[in-house]
């Protein structure tokens, strides 16, 4: 299965493509970086091409989305939020299917511990995936796993299932 995982930002949006579950492998992954400058409408559309390119030239089955994390203040979270949108309504246009992770969970799923620093997810992300990770920032990194850990939760459903991986 191919996943694109989504860590929303309306400046960063990071996205990682992985596959798996039997060999998990990196496919891609980076960050799309807009100006804070340019109108909010504007970086909105500007995402929105973005992410449907890269399900164009992907093919992701998959989308994971990171939710907003309820500590930040308000404002944020409404930016956040916005580019969440965005990133649905791109899977929504594809037709695949987006499913939602708080980011204690992806930590947990990831690092096994729901509090560990975006150094530490980073680390076991490049690990899980065999690469080194140099010149990757933690926006694609988080995104890579946001999409791991819904690999892992699918992987993990299909053999509560009895099915075959």
């Amino acid at each position: 299965m191919r996943v694109l995982g989504i860590d929303p930002g309306t400046i960063a949006l990071g996205y990682g493509v992985v596959e798996g579950p039997s060999k998990t492998r990196l496919i891609d992954c980076g960050v799309l970086r807009l100006s804070s400058r340019t109108p909010v409408e504007s970086r909105l559309l500007t995402l929105f091409e973005g992410i449907s390119s890269l399900i164009e030239s992907h093919h992701p089955e998959e989308m994971a989305v990171e939710e907003p994390f309820a500590g930040i203040n308000v404002r944020s979270a409404f930016m956040i939020g916005r580019a969440q949108a965005v990133a649905i309504l791109a899977a929504a246009r594809y037709h695949i299917p987006v499913s939602y992770y708080a980011p204690a969970e992806v930590k947990r799923h990831v690092s096994g511990y729901g509090r560990g620093d975006k150094e530490q997810v980073r680390t076991m992300v490049m690990l899980e995936l065999g690469e080194k990770g140099e010149g990757v920032g933690t926006d694609a990194t988080d995104a890579l796993a946001i999409a791991l850990c819904h690999l892992h939760r699918c992987e993990a459903g299909r053999r509560l299932k009895g099915e075959r991986l």
